[in-house]
Order: C-alpha cells, then sequence, then structure tokens
C-alpha cells in the first residue's frame, strides 16, 4: 500500500516538474531566453555579409560627393532627397515616399572676423546656426575674454559696449555646448554688443566650428559667432599681458521664409506583425560647411543599407522595419517633431526607435531607454554583435530626432560608437568622406542590421 502510495507522489511530482519546466521555458521564450542559440548564426550571416562588400561604403561616397552638404532648406538637400528616394526604389523597399515637413532657412552669407589690435590678423569663424547678422559695416569692439558664465557675472561692469569672447576649454560636448546655445543672450544682457565663442572641440588644426544657438526672447539679439581653439586662446593670452584685444566681426546671417524640405520614409514589411514597427535612421540634414559625412549621411546610408542587406539575404522578419532619414535635425528639429505627429496613431505600435548621429566610427555597442525588462532583452540581443566587439548595453539611448518619440512611450535605442575624434570634425568643412574609414563604417551597418532585425523578428513584442 505504502509503495503504491509512493508511486502515485512520484508521479503527481513528475507531472508539477514537467509543468514547471514548461512555464519556465514559455516564460524565457517570452522574456528574451535562447536569443543567442536562436540568432547568433543569423547575426554572423549578416556581420559576414556587410563586412565583404564595398556597396554601402561607395554609396555613402555618392553621397557626400554628388551633393555636398544639406543645409535644411537648400537645393543640394532636396535634390539628394530625390535621388535617395530613387535609389530606395529600386532597391525593392516598400512605402518609400518622402512627408513634407516646412523648415527654417538660416543662410550664413559672407562672414569675417579680424583681430585689428594689438597687430592685424585674420581670425577663422564660422557664424552660429540661427544668429542674428552684424550691422551691415560690421561691428568693431574691444573684447572681454571670460572662462565662464560665473566669471562673466563677476566681470557684469566691464561688458558694456564690448564683444565678449567665452574662452572655455572642452570637457565633454554636453557641459561645453552651453556656451554655444546661451552665450549670446547671457552676453547681451549685460550690454555686449555681439559673442564669441571658443568652437566646441578638444582639437583644432584651426578649424572653427559651427552649430545651433538660441536667444532669450527677452534680451535683446546679438550676433553670435565661433573661432578656432588657436585664436580663442591666442586673444585671452594678449588680455593677460594688460592689452586690450579689439575685433572686428561682419557677418550676413539672416532668416529667410520657411520651405518646404521632407523626411524620408521607407520599409521591409514585416511577415506576421506588418502593423508592429521598428524604426532605424539617422537625420538627412548637415550645416552648410564641409559634406556631413560623419554628422550624419554616415547614420543615414547606415540604417538604409543595414535593411537593404537584410532584403538581399531574405531576412525579413515579423515585424516591419521602417528606414526614417529625418530633415532639420540640426537647428529646428522639425522633422523629428513633424513624424511623430504624422505617425500619432501608430506610435502604440511603434516597438522600438533607433537613431544613429554620433558619426559612424567603430561601433562599441547601444545605448537604450525603456522599461527594466526589455532593457534585459535588449542586452541579449546586443550580445549577439561580439564578433565586430560592439556588444556592450549602455544606460542612455535617447537622440535628438527620437527624442519626441520617448516622449510619447516609444522605448529608445542610439548606436554607440568611439567618439574619440568625433569632436575634431563635428560641424566642420573637416566633416567630410576622406574622415570614413570603410571597416569602420561597415561595422556601423552590420550592428544597426543585426539589432533591428532580431528586435522585429521575437516572437514577443519589446515590453515597454
Amino acid at each position: 500500500m505504502f509503495n503504491i502510495h509512493a508511486s502515485n507522489l512520484h508521479k503527481h511530482f513528475f507531472i508539477a516538474e514537467t509543468l514547471v519546466i514548461c512555464i519556465l521555458c514559455a516564460v524565457s521564450i517570452a522574456f528574451g531566453e535562447g536569443i543567442k542559440d536562436k540568432y547568433q548564426g543569423t547575426a554572423d550571416r549578416i556581420i559576414t555579409a556587410t563586412l565583404e562588400q564595398d556597396a554601402s561604403y561607395n554609396r555613402l561616397a555618392y553621397l557626400c560627393d554628388a551633393f555636398g552638404h544639406r543645409m535644411s532648406g537648400s537645393e543640394s538637400l532636396e535634390l539628394s532627397i530625390d535621388w535617395i528616394l530613387d535609389e530606395m526604389k529600386s532597391d525593392g523597399l516598400e512605402n518609400v515616399h518622402g512627408e513634407e515637413v516646412m523648415v527654417p532657412r538660416w543662410i550664413r552669407g559672407n562672414e569675417s572676423a579680424e583681430l585689428i589690435h594689438p597687430y592685424n590678423k585674420k581670425l577663422p569663424m564660422l557664424g552660429l546656426g540661427r544668429s542674428v547678422g552684424t550691422p551691415h559695416e560690421g561691428i568693431e569692439s574691444e573684447v572681454l575674454v571670460v572662462g565662464s558664465y560665473d566669471e562673466l557675472e563677476n566681470r557684469r561692469d566691464e561688458v558694456e559696449g564690448k564683444i565678449v569672447l567665452f574662452d572655455v576649454p572642452f570637457t565633454t560636448y554636453g557641459e561645453t555646448v552651453q556656451y554655444r546655445y546661451g552665450g549670446a543672450s547671457a552676453a547681451a544682457k549685460h550690454g555686449a554688443v555681439a559673442s564669441v565663442i571658443r568652437s566646441i572641440t578638444p582639437f583644432s588644426m584651426n578649424t572653427p566650428h559651427t552649430g545651433g544657438m538660441s536667444y532669450d526672447e527677452d534680451i535683446i539679439k546679438i550676433p553670435h559667432a565661433a573661432l578656432t581653439l588657436e585664436d580663442a586662446s591666442l586673444i585671452h593670452r594678449i588680455q593677460d599681458l594688460g592689452e586690450v584685444p579689439v575685433i572686428r566681426l561682419f557677418m550676413e546671417a539672416h532668416f529667410e521664409k520657411d520651405s518646404p524640405s521632407r523626411n524620408i520614409i521607407a520599409e521591409l514589411k514585416g511577415t506576421e506583425f506588418p502593423d508592429e514597427i521598428v524604426v532605424l535612421g539617422g537625420h538627412i540634414d548637415s550645416w552648410d560647411v564641409g559634406q556631413g559625412a560623419h554628422d550624419d549621411a554616415g547614420g543615414c546610408v547606415a540604417a538604409w543599407e543595414a535593411v537593404r542587406i537584410l532584403k538581399k539575404l531574405g531576412l525579413r522578419p515579423r515585424r516591419t522595419l521602417r528606414v526614417v532619414m529625418w530633415t532639420n535635425e540640426e537647428y529646428g528639429l522639425r522633422g523629428g517633431k513633424n513624424y511623430r505627429d504624422t505617425h500619432k496613431e501608430e506610435l502604440e505600435n511603434h516597438i522600438l526607435a533607433i537613431e544613429s548621429d554620433n558619426g559612424v566610427f567603430n561601433p562599441r555597442g547601444f545605448g537604450f531607454t525603456g522599461s527594466k525588462k526589455a532593457r534585459e532583452l535588449v542586452k541579449q540581443v546586443t550580445d549577439l554583435l561580439k564578433p565586430i566587439n560592439a556588444d556592450t548595453t549602455f544606460d542612455n539611448g535617447e537622440a535628438a530626432d527620437t527624442g519626441p518619440l520617448l516622449e510619447e512611450g516609444v522605448p529608445v535605442m542610439a548606436l554607440k560608437v568611439d567618439v574619440s575624434k568625433y569632436f575634431w570634425y563635428h560641424h566642420t568643412a573637416a566633416d567630410a568622406m576622406d574622415k570614413i574609414d570603410k571597416e569602420e563604417f561597415n561595422r556601423c551597418v552590420a550592428a544597426l542590421a543585426v539589432m533591428s532585425y532580431v528586435i522585429a523578428d521575437l516572437e514577443e513584442r519589446l515590453p515597454r
């Protein structure tokens, strides 16, 4: 009798154990366990195919060399968009179209800066985006050099009628860029007639850096420009010698009427859940100096090529992959905001939005902003990128054009690369195709292809 009960008890334990195992298996599948076993072979295939081809690099070179800069409101931007749309259709991508966005038109015009005292020297410079211009005759004035906002406040009684130079050494972009954004209004508040900054970069070969700035609407608008590291340091040293430097600044900068541009859309439709979307892309506009090769033609073409290569390999995921190239990121973010507003009704089915806007140097992994459960799953997908040393998961996945989507609850991700040289070229005439390394760029393409494909192909959608 005891043996019979023991046998039955053993049977019940066996059934219970089997049920527990089944439940654990179901949970594992739902939350991404087994991703390596399921997808490593596919990931390796994508990586190999991407690294062995030249087409992606050649396409990026054509975009940079055939059209030049892609400033918002420019003919060159619109011509490049026309070409991209035609090429995407030739690739056989689906739902290829442009979505109209009205963008601001800031015109640089002619500009110059010159040291007048204690001796004459031409100063390489770039006006900062959204700045007003000088009077027709320019502005010639004594310069007050400060190293921080605190120093400006401490010397505010010396500012009236002068040009303020913010000579602030680069620490991080996020910290130092505040002088580009807000320096003009901070100086104008105390009576400055113009302001200039040390370019936002840790390294220079006499190259000024442009970029966007903004004004406090309650304070008079004054011209705002960037000098090179070399000249900002020189003028600072002149002041430290007891001399009063004098600069002549001339800028024709102004706004013209808004004009139509376009966000670029192309898709690889999903096989099971075509209404659920994984976005990947970058911003197609650039500044009007250089070619915007790293910022952000490289990011745009990397996302485009990632999807093209997947299609070529016959890899179509369960969910739709949507390439988006946003317009007017550099001084307006109109493209990112317009995309959010145009697609608001489908944002609930936006599974993930990936942006590449840090250059296309060696990839290190992906930053992610989303739920804890989603992050654990993303980390397993990122682990598939060990063959190209891009398997680190970082905390922050936010970027400029995906920011409006994050505000609506969409998880976001950013391709993270080795940025040790990015700010050498950022927003300068030096950001050109010769700075792109083909192997590094191809690794960025591969990283985007693997990440977007696997996330879009998982049995369960990425949890919010």
